[in-house]
C-alpha cells in the first residue's frame, strides 16, 4: 500500500551545554542547557515561526526537551517525549572528556574513532544498535503524521544517524557534515525512507554554533 503523503521532518540538535564546551561525553546523562544554549533555543524557536511544525517530539533528556519547549511555548504546541530520540549510551565513558577516553581506553577509543559498527563501550550501545534504534524511532514518528510537518529535537549523534540514513552513507564513513547546536535540518519521509532536503541551517544564530566535536568522530551531545 503506497504511503499517503510525504512527511516533512525538521530535526534540530539541542542547545549548548557546559559539557559541550568541555568536550565531555554526555551520552544519556542528563546535562542541562547553559545560558548560551537557552538563548540558542529561543532563537531557533523564533526561526521556526516561519515554518511551524504541526507536532513536536523531543528526547526526554532535559537539554533536548528544554530546546523543544522553547518552540512549543512560542507556537502553543505541546511537546511529546520519546526515549528513542535519546543520544547514544556511552556506558562507562559517560562523563569523561574525549582526551580522557583516549588516554584511559586507547584501544577501545581507536575502534570508536574508526566507527566500527559492532563496537560499544562497556555498558553502552554499539554504533549499529544506536543507528537502528534512532532510525526506527524517527520512522515510527514520521509515519504517524503523513502530510504534516514534524519537529524532532534530539542530539548530535541522533542527527548524524538521520543524515546517514537519508543520504545512504555507511556508518563507518568519516563525517564531513556539521552538527551544530540548534542547527535546523530538513528531511522528507515517504514509505521508502528518508531523503535530505537541507542541513545545518544556523542563520537564526548570532554567533557560531558549536559542532558535535572537534574531530567529528564522537557523539557528545
Amino acid at each position: 500500500m503506497p504511503f499517503p503523503e510525504p512527511t516533512r521532518v525538521i530535526a534540530v540538535r539541542h542547545g549548548e551545554t557546559a559539557w559541550n564546551v568541555d568536550t565531555r561525553l554526555q551520552g544519556q546523562l542528563d546535562v542541562p542547557l547553559n545560558d548560551r544554549g537557552r538563548e540558542q533555543a529561543r532563537l531557533a524557536a523564533r526561526a521556526l515561526r516561519h515554518d511551524p511544525p504541526d507536532v513536536i517530539y523531543a528526547s526526554d533528556l532535559s537539554r533536548a526537551l528544554a530546546t523543544a519547549q522553547a518552540t512549543g511555548e512560542l507556537l502553543d504546541r505541546p511537546v511529546s517525549t520519546d526515549t528513542g530520540l535519546r543520544e547514544r549510551h556511552f556506558g562507562i565513558w559517560q562523563g569523561h572528556t574525549y582526551a580522557e577516553v583516549a588516554e584511559r581506553w586507547p584501544e577501545q577509543s581507536e575502534r570508536w574513532r574508526r566507527r566500527e559498527a559492532g563496537f560499544g563501550p562497556e555498558q553502552g550501545e554499539t554504533l549499529q544498535g544506536f543507528f537502528d534504534r534512532v532510525v526506527a524511532c524517527a520512522t515510527r514518528l514520521a509515519s504517524a503524521h503523513p502530510g504534516q510537518t514534524v519537529l524532532m529535537v534530539a542530539h548530535g549523534g541522533v542527527l548524524d544517524c538521520l543524515y546517514r540514513a537519508a543520504s545512504r552513507i555507511a556508518l563507518d564513513a568519516p563525517r564531513t557534515w556539521e552538527l551544530p547546536n540548534t542547527g535546523i535540518n530538513r528531511l522528507l519521509y515517504t514509505g521508502e525512507g528518508f531523503t535530505l532536503v537541507g542541513w545545518a541551517d544556523v542563520h537564526h544564530l548570532d554567533d557560531d554554533a558549536r559542532d558535535e566535536s572537534n574531530d567529528r568522530v564522537g557523539h557528545a551531545a
